[in-house]
């Protein structure tokens, strides 16, 4: 598996990640019904640096990296991360989440901090403990999960 920066020509395949999980509504803030224009505009933010994870030629999984906040609050980075559904078990999140603390550092980001970590994602808070993160927020019913109802959401947080 290789990691590299997005490119314009990358759209299609990094929808095609997105979508799924867009529509699931179980792991990710965006609403279930958002447009490939707007998911596309949103993951390809101007402060977002993007990257893509490929496996075989095709691509796996995705990533952005970005300042947690302007000003005081920018030496703290902040994440996003999607695997393709069909992807999952294969090390992928973890590999993207190597590759984004190396970029981290790079752009002397001093911590990261991930604002809205759905807590029945249990894959996902399990993997970011592993690597380092604590809890140190909860939000309280602050996801409406599409099957489970509201649940609560972790801010997590590490240093670099």
């Amino acid at each position: 598996m290789t990691i590299r920066p997005a490119e314009l020509m990358d759209g299609d395949a990094v929808w095609a990640v997105l979508e799924p999980v867009i529509r699931g509504g179980e792991t990710y803030t965006l609403a279930q019904d958002t447009s490939r224009t707007d998911a596309l505009a949103y993951w390809f933010a101007e402060n977002h640096e993007v990257f893509v994870a490929v496996d075989d030629d095709k691509i796996v999984g995705t990533y952005y990296l970005k300042a947690n906040q302007p000003g005081g609050g920018a030496h703290v980075a902040n994440s996003g991360y999607v695997t393709a559904p069909w992807a999952t078990g294969r090390g992928v999140a973890q590999s993207m989440f190597d590759h984004s603390l190396q970029r981290a550092k790079e752009r002397s980001f001093r911590a990261m901090q991930f604002n809205f970590v759905i807590s029945s994602n249990e894959r996902a808070v399990k993997l970011w403990q592993r690597n380092g993160f604590e809890i140190v927020g909860t939000l309280p019913g602050a996801f409406l999960h599409p099957n489970l109802g509201y649940v609560d959401a972790y801010v997590m947080f590490r240093n670099l």
